[in-house]
């Protein structure tokens, strides 16, 4: 079993920086994707980016718009998402997924709580 634990949302006026981190518990596949997906009031999970946990190759949502970066430390099994340049609308729970085969939420099979990200303007 696979146990993930997101920290490092909060609240950060437009234009400030955030660093989330996501710790796994277990030993997910390793030859697969982790991803950061987001989730607003009312609005549908929406893929942010994935991470090939074995390349290290990285996947961004058009909206990131060279803002985010995603990255992962094997030895820790441990996924992060620098976030910069933060908008408003970048405000929603942020969740961390594991052992994906695409850029869809359906395809990961573990899935941390979620950290709130609220942006202010």
């Amino acid at each position: 079993q696979v146990r993930l634990v997101e920290s490092g949302g909060g609240l950060v006026q437009a234009g400030g920086s955030l660093r989330l981190s996501c710790a796994a518990s277990g030993r997910p596949a390793s030859n697969s994707a982790w991803g950061w997906f987001r989730q607003a009031p009312g609005k549908e999970r929406e893929y942010v980016a994935i991470i090939a946990w074995t390349s290290g190759i990285p996947y961004y949502a058009n909206f990131v718009k060279g803002r985010f970066t995603i990255s992962r430390d094997n030895a820790k099994n441990t996924m992060y998402l620098q976030m910069n340049d933060l908008e408003p609308a970048d405000t929603a729970a942020y969740y961390c997924a594991a052992q994906g085969k695409s850029t869809a939420p359906s395809t990961f099979d573990y899935w941390g709580q979620g950290t709130q990200v609220t942006v202010s303007s």
